[in-house]
């Protein structure tokens, strides 16, 4: 393996470590809390799973494992998809834009909470970034692959809001029915998926100027 290959599949390896850390973390948070009060722990599972957050960075964590890892398979193969790498790209700029622009001033965590949230919402999504710049080909993305990746997000928010209606319980404010209404609740969702769309346009075109 040349010397260069190697420096890059190690900081690859450091980065699916923190990713995959920094959900292992915010999983144990959750399970405690809810152990502490004698909630369900399957419960505590699922509400892990309903956060957008959540499940972008565990694509994200995937793609590095399988960047890091030299294990030929078929799911690797598709994960590694210039196409498939950038919408993860596309999602976890959208987690990080999102939180701290509409989120972080809502609370304040400490301690390990902290560490979760920074691993989630900053320190992934810049390392994600920079494994999209210097290692997934360039020059293969059309516009159908925004028509593509949009499938993600929507069908998130449709399982959000089925979820949230059989439950009455929303992972984050600005999707909370219950207390916005579904016309405020759509307009919000609008507003995130045209800054999505905005964001999938910037890195197309950056991908054209850097074949």
């Amino acid at each position: 393996m040349p010397p260069k290959e190697g420096v890059q599949r190690r900081l690859m390896t450091l980065a699916a470590v923190l990713g995959w850390a920094g959900l292992s973390i915010q999983l144990y948070l959750i399970f405690f809390a809810r152990w502490s009060i004698g909630a369900s722990l399957l419960g505590g599972l699922m509400s892990f799973f309903s956060f957008f957050t959540v499940l972008s960075n565990t694509l994200v964590a995937t793609v590095l494992t399988c960047a890091a890892t030299s294990r030929e398979s078929a799911a690797r193969r598709w994960f590694l998809q210039p196409g498939v790498s950038s919408g993860v790209a596309v999602s976890i700029v959208v987690v990080s834009l999102a939180y701290n622009l509409l989120l972080r001033h809502l609370w304040h965590p400490q301690g390990w909470q902290w560490l979760a949230d920074e691993l989630l919402h900053d320190v992934m999504p810049l390392l994600f970034l920079l494994y999209w710049w210097f290692c997934v080909p360039k020059g293969t993305l059309r516009l159908r692959h925004i028509a593509l990746w949009l499938i993600y997000p929507l069908l998130y928010f449709a399982y959000t809001l089925l979820r949230g209606h059989v439950l009455a319980a929303y992972p984050y404010p600005f999707i909370d029915v219950d207390k916005l209404g579904y016309p405020q609740v759509f307009l919000n969702a609008g507003g995130l998926l045209m800054g999505f769309v905005v964001i999938a346009l910037l890195l197309m075109a950056l991908d054209r100027r850097w074949r």
